[in-house]
């Protein structure tokens, strides 16, 4: 299936590229295997088989719409297999974690329609004392070479889960993230959005100044937009919306709308927000505040992958969605053992699109 050939390009000027709204049809969807380490747990130990049955879970489901490769470490692959089954590629690699929305490649459109893989720089959220990133920065031109795609290397550093597209010029980023000393020290705004717009196509961003409250935990990325806002394939900006005032995010929250309220896209026009509650349910069996959210969806081909919690809120969610995202299925996935790590749907998968060439047979 794959091209097992890459064209790595890290000299010149980048001609113009564009990465395509995430409804646009895909070739393939990306994944990882969730490797023993302090995230997870070690072998054998519950926590590390929950997150692995949880993201298996989330791979088959993908894998009823489009095609699903999925990376390994070399020591687990016979236990990717097993819990995988038939029909759902695997790619040996070395891996650290396992959030591939922020580890590999964002897949962009190249001057003709083909598709390349921007490489940004990934330090572990910022060199996060917890963090390991050894073999997770390799990530990107692994997926590249399987793929065959030309790989463009970003001096950026940037992960997947900290910005979004609507396909139209706009581009969402969070101020605590792009901007973060750990990241790009010696950048601001201007020189962040150069990057940014060079690299995805696009010419207008939405600074948000921040994300939810857990996402600012010793285990947090500080900010990551695809948990709290999110354009679709109807032309919205779906916001986390937290009504519960004992929630910290009940305020933070509000103090997003009003950034978006004020700001436009691309051709100068306002943002239309569709506020998506949030579920009930506020704290986790340790009594912390969750972070749980419907924003961190994935959108493949026909269908949307939607975060469940065992929840009232998840129907409406689901209601919401499906407005969204018109003629897509909606498919509820329980999420509790995913974000029990620190994220969603959306942050352990990565959508490579078809090329344009094809979007019509598709």
């Amino acid at each position: 299936m794959f091209a097992h050939k890459s064209a790595d390009q890290s000299g010149g000027a980048s001609p113009a590229t564009v990465m395509p709204p995430e409804w646009a049809p895909h070739e393939r969807t990306w994944m990882a295997f969730p490797p023993a380490n302090d995230t997870f747990g070690r072998p054998g130990s519950d926590t590390l088989e929950r997150a692995r049955r949880a993201w298996a879970t989330v791979a088959r489901t993908i894998a009823r719409h489009e095609p699903v490769t999925v990376a390994v470490a070399p020591e687990d692959a016979e236990a990717a297999r097993a819990l995988l089954g038939g029909g759902i590629e695997t790619a040996v690699m070395p891996l650290d974690d396992a959030w591939m929305r922020d580890i590999g490649l964002t897949f962009v459109h190249g001057p003709g329609g083909e598709v390349w893989g921007v490489d940004w720089v990934f330090n572990g959220w910022g060199a996060q004392g917890w963090a390991a990133w050894e073999s997770d920065r390799l990530v990107g031109g692994r997926m590249a070479e399987l793929a065959g795609v030309r790989r463009m290397p970003s001096t950026l550093v940037n992960e997947g889960g900290g910005f979004h597209v609507d396909g139209s010029g706009t581009v969402l980023l969070t101020e605590t993230v792009q901007l973060d000393p750990g990241r790009n020290p010696d950048l601001g705004k201007a020189e962040v959005e150069a990057e940014i717009h060079a690299r995805l196509g696009t010419a207008h961003a939405v600074w948000l100044p921040r994300g939810l409250t857990r996402d600012y935990d010793e285990f947090g990325t500080r900010g990551h937009v695809d948990i709290v806002a999110a354009f679709t394939e109807a032309g919205t900006v779906l916001l986390h919306r937290q009504h519960d005032p004992r929630h910290p995010d009940h305020q933070v929250t509000r103090g997003l709308r009003e950034v978006l309220e004020q700001a436009v896209g691309a051709e100068g026009e306002p943002l239309r927000i569709v506020d998506v509650p949030a579920p009930e349910q506020i704290r986790d069996e340790d009594g912390e505040f969750v972070d749980w959210s419907y924003i961190n969806h994935y959108v493949a081909n026909g269908v949307v992958v939607l975060c469940a919690f065992d929840d009232p809120q998840d129907e409406v969610a689901a209601g919401i969605l499906a407005e969204a995202y018109p003629g897509r299925r909606i498919e509820l996935v329980d999420a509790r053992d995913i974000f029990l790590f620190g994220g969603g749907i959306h942050c352990i998968t990565q959508q490579q699109p078809a090329p344009r060439a094809q979007w019509r047979t598709l």
